[in-house]
Parts: structure tokens; sequence; C-alpha cells
């Protein structure tokens, strides 16, 4: 009878550990997909070729903070592809430079607001990196960018706190339209966020998901789009330490 008590106690301890190597893997391999998202060749090329322009037509004092912000991009995006965590000043800074280097290609077409609530402390805020990112291109390439009139489009990020819970809203006025063949890395973003999300909530037992839903004027008509991220920052910050 002893015998069999360690047996069945050795084999759930072995597969509870074969369980926990099974999300680690995931884990580094949804990482890995998203990296590569967000590494995307065509963002790369026309950020390059934008400065390039400003270098020969315009001021060769902006090409040089325009090149200066992209190579920080690229900096960020390398040393946190590897995190399960980073703090929000870090994710904020890489979406702030994200955001000025597609303003730089599209000008008038967009504007962008970031609203960071007095109770979010962003050096102690902890949230996976490469989530929010993807919504923000999204709500850019296929909703901002297909408005008819190629102006006035306004994208606002709203993160604020709820209790324990970081509530990051990304909210459009463009029209919801899906993108074509050549830029289906978009959802391939959007579905490597949410299965990151999905297994750190696995992981760590922590309370986060995504919800979407259209917007409507006084007229019932489509006027934009709104994404809400709500995460847990208790074991955010439990699984950091």
């Amino acid at each position: 009878m002893i015998c069999c008590v360690f047996y069945v106690r050795e084999r759930r301890i072995k597969q509870a550990s074969t369980k926990e190597i099974s999300r680690q893997q995931q884990l580094i391999h949804l990482e890995m997909h998203a990296f590569q998202a967000q590494m995307d060749p065509h963002f790369i090329f026309n950020s390059l070729n934008a400065i390039h322009h400003y270098i020969l037509t315009t001021s060769t004092d902006l090409a040089s903070l325009y090149l200066t912000r992209f190579a920080r991009l690229m900096r960020l995006i390398i040393r946190n592809c590897n995190k399960e965590w980073v703090n929000l000043e870090e994710d904020i800074e890489a979406l702030e430079l994200y955001l000025q280097l597609e303003q730089l290609r599209f000008g008038a077409q967009f504007d962008y607001e970031l609203d960071i609530a007095p109770d979010v402390f962003q050096q102690v805020t902890f949230v996976p990196p490469l989530i929010i990112q993807p919504y923000i291109q999204e709500a850019i390439w296929r909703r901002l960018l297909l408005r008819p009139t190629k102006s006035g489009g306004c994208l606002r990020i709203c993160i604020s706190r709820a209790n324990e819970m970081l509530i990051v809203r990304i909210e459009d006025n463009g029209v919801n339209q899906d993108p074509p063949a050549d830029e289906a890395h978009l959802s391939k973003g959007i579905s490597i966020a949410v299965a990151r999300l999905r297994a750190i909530n696995e992981r760590y037992n922590m309370s986060a998901g995504i919800t979407e839903q259209e917007l409507y004027n006084e007229l019932k008509q489509p006027d934009g789009h709104v994404v809400i991220i709500n995460m847990q920052q208790a074991a955010a910050r439990e699984g950091v330490m």
C-alpha cells in the first residue's frame, strides 16, 4: 500500500512537471512568433524609406530624429522579445515610438492621444510585452487609413486602474474592413496576442481578457471601434518577482 501511495505521488509530480514544461515551451513559441510579427519587414522597409525621403527632400535634422527613434524602437523590441513581463513605462515608450514613425509616413491621415491615469505607476506596473501594440497596428491599418476622407482619423489610448485591474482602452473612429491579402499579418499578430494572454492566464492563474465592440453615433451609424484589455496586476507583479 505504501509503495502504491509513493508511486501515485511520484506520477502526479511528474505529470505536473511535464505540464509546466509544456506551458513554458508554449510561451517561448508564442513569444518568438510575437517578435516575428512585431519585426514586420513592411514596417521596417517603409519606415526607413520615409526617413530616406526626409534626408533627400526636407531636413537632415528631422531625418536624424526619426532615425534615432527607429533605432530605439528596434532596440526595445529585441531586448523585450524574450521577456514575459516588462514595466509599463518601457511598453508605452515602444508604443509611442511606433506611433510617431507611423505618423511620419501618413501625416494628417490620423492623430493619436495617449492618456495615462495618475494612479497608474508605470515603473512598478508590469505587462506582457507585444500585447497592446498589435491592436494599435490593427486600428491604424484596418480602420483609420481606410477612412474615405484620408484625414481626420483619431486614435485614443487610455490606461487606467480599477482595483487590481489594469485597463487599456484603444478607441478609434475608423471604418471596419477586412485587410487585403498582403496585410494578413495583422490578424496573425492579434491571434498571437490572444494566445499569449491565454497562456499567461493559465500559468499565473491571473484574470485577463480582451473585449471588442463597434461604436455607433446618435443616428445608429458606425462611428468607430473600441478594444478593451483587462489585466490583473497582483498576479503580474508576483510573476515578475
